[in-house]
């Protein structure tokens, strides 16, 4: 019950923290509004003010048409302008409306057209009856940008806009508002009476303009509240009698603020306000924010003079921002051709990402990289540890399908970069597929950042009985943050020329898969070859040795009584010497045998495979007196035959080099996150470690064939068997110290655990 309260409150607070607008009906009191049908232009409602400013009740007019209300020469002239898709043709027009005898009273008149469908008129009285002329206003904008075309930093180009605005309107103090990213904003620049707190430089939350009014802003660009202690008039009737419900006046320049904004104001001690939005590519870039500490009215043309004015000026900030991202892109743009180039050049995208200059940091001036491919890490520059890159990118597999992925405030959002928040606060990583990642990175930036009042505490809920409202902070005084586990944002263009990269590399990869497609069909036909050749050659082969062997041992029994010693021992040398070369034909045959197209995948019980090749080496663990353990074996996914081979391989050499004590032999196995890993431990003669990679080469041999005898085939057969299993196979020995070979059958869909660590003795049958 607590937790649903709490969530109920939340709920309340967000909708009173950003009310919908097109419900408040409220009209500021110096001027009237009206809702009318079309096209007979009848008055739907009309504000209760219509007393005061026409002398007319709002009862009376309602069901009136505007020609009963106005002369039929005006009318016409608003019918001509209302056929028009654009009413700005038709805004503002300067009317006349008889109210007592021969009493006029002179409006601004501005249409509008709601968003349920009907026109809405406002009145405002002209309290000038001559229009701004053309030059001054010319004359007025030229000076502007002249001073415009002297600057040459965004920091004085907003300064003439607010000296500019505030020369013009006379306002007591004008600031120009950016939003941030985020949604808080930043008065960037001010000018003011000396009377007036200054806000220059301080932060405001983004609770401060609600969404709401943000998106209100984007269509309606200028807003004036002229008394914000003024009570506003409400409409008559209250629902339209059409629709039964309040008409939309998200659009309306008369309705009467939010009561919490009009709140906010009285805290900052003003009295009117004057808000013209400033727009770039469709988006609200920041506003022009005008206060005054008195009640003061600016008429509808000044009010779209200083839009105007502000448009023009903040199209060239605009136009020096585009032109100071196109330099930077420009840049970027001629590190990326470098580094397409670099990759499509090298042997792998990797080494062209990672060359001395340009490179992979240069592409975003981020102050580490890493890339994640094939299993391994590259990186370059500040990153964290290969073990917290990681688990980064498991989080990254998780929780982001996005082509691109970015944030300026990692540990805020995976708690553990914190450990690493020195080196990577921001991150910006591109998925090349499900496991492999390109990732920059940016350290944190302690910041401290200044805020126009406590941004925890914006606002206050109050209540009393039914009814809760928002009042906002009655202190806007400094109030100073330390930001921290953020680095610098990101750019746009940054985070466009990684996902061009992203493009490049997918193309590149693909490219490559295709060349070692193409390339492993062409070694696929060549081991074709060389199979059928070595099976032909094998049995070629044979024929001819047999007669050798039989032949030379023939006239050894024939002439036995007629040959010498030396005789003797030749025919004996023709023995051996044949007898090596059928093993080595045997062996090279045997190698031939094992590629990954030959492997039975099934479901095999590793302990039936090593029981096997214990079986076949029975004579030989006899005759040495070896002792061989194992742990109980799991069952797996593998080709047996081929398990039991790789078993009796690395046993039988565990018992030739073995050393003057009577072999010890044990076979291991463990089941690891994503393959089992099987080991065979000896008490042997031990490897020179310099020698590790060596003895698993065809035909390699570290001893003389009078020392140790056999092919030298052994070996290779075990990492071939490893290989064509998606596996591996190491060795891990010291001259003196025995070895141990490791190699790993990567963990299949069907395999099944078992009990692992129990050691079993193998003691071969004696007699």
């Amino acid at each position: 019950m607590t937790n649903l309260n709490l969530e109920t409150q939340l709920i309340n607070l967000t909708s009173l923290k950003q009310p919908a607008i097109h419900s408040l009906t409220g009209v500021q009191p110096h001027g009237i509004l009206l809702i009318l049908e079309e096209p007979t232009l009848t008055v739907l409602q009309a504000s209760t003010n219509t007393t005061a400013l026409l002398q007319r009740s709002p009862a009376s007019l309602l069901g009136k048409t505007l020609d009963e209300i106005f002369d039929s020469f005006q009318v016409d002239r608003f019918r001509a302008g209302l056929a028009e898709e654009n009413l700005d043709f038709v805004n503002p027009t300067r009317v006349w409306v008889r109210r007592n005898g021969d009493d006029y009273g002179v409006f601004d008149a501005v249409f509008h057209r709601s968003a349920d469908g009907f026109l809405v008129l406002e009145l405002e009285p002209a309290f000038t009856q001559q229009n701004i002329p053309f030059l001054s206003f010319y004359h007025l904008a030229k000076a502007s940008i002249n001073q415009l075309e002297a600057t040459s930093n965004l920091q004085d180009f907003c300064q003439v806009i607010v000296r500019e605005v505030r020369n013009v309107t006379g306002f007591d103090r004008v600031m120009l508002y950016k939003f941030d990213a985020d949604g808080h904003g930043e008065v960037v620049a001010e000018e003011k009476v000396d009377e007036m707190e200054s806000y220059l430089g301080l932060h405001f939350p983004e609770s401060d303009i609600p969404v709401p009014a943000r998106k209100m802003f984007l269509s309606n660009w200028i807003r004036v509240i002229p008394d914000a202690h003024a009570e506003p008039a409400s409409l008559y009737p209250g629902n339209n009698p059409i629709t039964q419900q309040p008409t939309d006046l998200t659009l309306s320049i008369l309705r009467s603020p939010y009561q919490c904004h009009i709140e906010y104001l009285h805290h900052m001690g003003v009295s009117a306000s004057l808000t013209i939005s400033l727009m770039k590519d469709d988006k609200l870039w920041g506003l022009i924010a005008c206060h005054h500490r008195s009640p003061k009215y600016v008429s509808y043309e000044l009010r779209k003079a200083c839009e105007f004015l502000g448009r023009v000026i903040f199209a060239e900030i605009s136009t020096r921002e585009e032109t100071a991202d196109y330099h930077y892109r420009m840049h970027l743009a001629h590190v990326q051709s470098v580094l397409i180039e670099s990759m499509s050049e090298a042997n792998s995208f990797v080494d062209g990402l990672m060359q001395p200059e340009p490179n992979l940091l240069d592409l975003t001036d981020a102050k580490g990289a890493a890339i994640c491919f094939g299993g391994r890490w590259t990186t370059i520059g500040q990153t964290p540890s290969e073990e917290e890159l990681n688990y980064l990118v498991q989080w990254l597999a998780k929780n982001v399908d996005e082509e691109v992925f970015y944030t300026s405030s990692l540990p805020l959002i995976y708690s553990d970069a914190e450990r690493f928040k020195h080196v990577a606060s921001g991150l910006l990583a591109i998925p090349i597929s499900k496991r492999s990642y390109v990732l920059w990175f940016r350290p944190e930036v302690i910041q401290t950042v200044s805020w126009g009042g406590d941004p925890n505490h914006a606002y206050e809920l109050q209540e009393s009985g039914d009814r809760q409202w928002l009042c906002p902070r009655k202190s806007f005084e400094l109030w100073k943050e330390t930001v921290r586990l953020n680095s610098l944002p990101w750019k746009p263009v940054e985070i466009q020329a990684t996902l061009e990269l992203r493009k490049a590399i997918v193309n590149i990869v693909l490219r490559q898969a295709e060349e070692l497609a193409l390339l492993a069909q062409d070694l696929e036909r060549s081991n074709a070859e060389l199979k059928k050749f070595a099976y032909v050659a094998s049995h070629d082969l044979q024929e001819p040795l047999n007669q050798v062997a039989n032949y030379v041992q023939l006239l050894e029994m024939r002439y036995h009584d007629q040959l010498d010693q030396d005789a003797s021992e030749f025919i004996e040398f023709a023995v051996e010497g044949v007898s090596l070369m059928q093993t080595l034909i045997d062996d090279v045959l045997a190698y031939s045998k094992v590629d990954l197209k030959g492997i039975e995948w099934q479901l095999t019980n590793s302990e039936t495979a090593l029981n096997h090749a214990l079986s076949n080496l029975r004579g030989r663990i006899a005759e040495t007196e070896a002792i061989v353990t194992h742990d109980l074996m799991p069952q797996i996914v593998a080709d047996g035959t081929q398990l039991m081979q790789l078993f009796q391989n690395l046993i039988a050499n565990a018992i030739k080099f073995r050393s003057s004590e009577a072999p010890r032999i044990h076979v291991g196995v463990e089941r690891r996150e994503e393959a089992w890993l099987f080991s065979v431990r000896d008490n042997g003669i031990g490897i020179d470690p310099k020698f590790s990679d060596r003895i698993f080469v065809i035909f390699q041999r570290l001893h003389t064939r009078d020392e140790y005898p056999g092919s030298g085939m052994g070996l290779a057969i075990c990492k071939k068997i490893a290989e064509c299993h998606r596996g591996t196979i190491w060795v891990e020995s010291e001259l003196g110290q025995g070895a141990t070979f490791y190699f790993t059958i990567p963990v299949g869909e069907r395999d099944h655990s078992h009990a692992i660590g129990q050691k079993k003795n193998y003691l071969p049958r004696r007699g």
